[in-house]
């Protein structure tokens, strides 16, 4: 294929994958209010007794609602994304390497919902406590689009972040990368990966740590299943 017809590949599967998630967030709109008090609940549940989130603009809620209902169409869309994604590099793979295909959306998906579903369950709650606990004995005007911005970043960002097994799985099947290398670059990494979490948290250093030490075993999760795919290969 020539550039031009690369570009035109890519733009078709751009346009698929966004396809899937339009549909995939006109889905979730019916459902938007059930959504959006699930997702704020980690947070809400960390504010004293009788105290509630809050908005400042007439039209905060609706865009939180939007909002809510395209960060779930994100993870309901996964699978097909991830398929674009596949078809498009796929035609660069041996042809024995393409039976991947199953493995990689099965993998990809349940990594990246595992990843926003740990977020939600352990490292939303916790950053979210020890922020407001921070600020006890002030007077709490927290507006429900900070508390949706706090959630949905972290959810967002741990789920992108479970799929680092995966990506260097398949970067030492074809080569790319092998277990030596990848270990030799550890330190590195670390310092990469608190940039990363640094970028991703809200500015505490709590929220940071709760994605950085995650980041950093499921890079040594990744290198051990390199080492094995490797190992079992030669």
């Amino acid at each position: 294929m020539s550039l031009l017809e690369h570009l035109d590949e890519l733009r078709s599967r751009l346009f698929k994958a966004a396809l899937s998630f339009v549909l995939a967030f006109g889905a979730c709109s019916a459902f938007s209010k059930p959504i959006l008090r699930l997702l704020l609940a980690p947070v809400q549940d960390q504010l004293p007794a009788g105290e509630s989130l809050a908005f400042i603009r007439l039209t905060e809620p609706l865009m939180v609602y939007l909002k809510a209902s395209a960060v779930v169409a994100l993870f309901v869309a996964a699978p097909f994304v991830l398929y674009q994604f596949w078809e498009f590099v796929s035609p660069g793979l041996y042809g024995h390497e393409r039976r991947w295909v199953l493995p990689f959306l099965l993998f990809g998906s349940a990594f990246f919902v595992g990843g926003g579903v740990f977020s939600y369950l352990m490292v939303v709650p916790v950053a979210a406590a020890w922020l407001v606990n921070l600020g006890g004995g002030f007077q709490n005007t927290i507006t429900i689009d900070e508390a949706f911005g706090f959630v949905s970043r972290l959810v967002i960002g741990m789920g992108v972040v479970f799929e680092l097994p995966i990506l260097i799985f398949f970067l030492a099947r074809v080569g790319l990368v092998t277990p030596a290398f990848l270990m030799r670059h550890l330190r590195i990494v670390i310092v990469v990966i608190s940039v990363v979490s640094a970028i991703l948290t809200p500015p505490d250093p709590l929220s940071m740590i709760l994605m950085a030490a995650p980041m950093i075993g499921l890079y040594l999760l990744g290198v051990g299943i390199a080492w094995m795919s490797v190992r079992k290969r030669t």
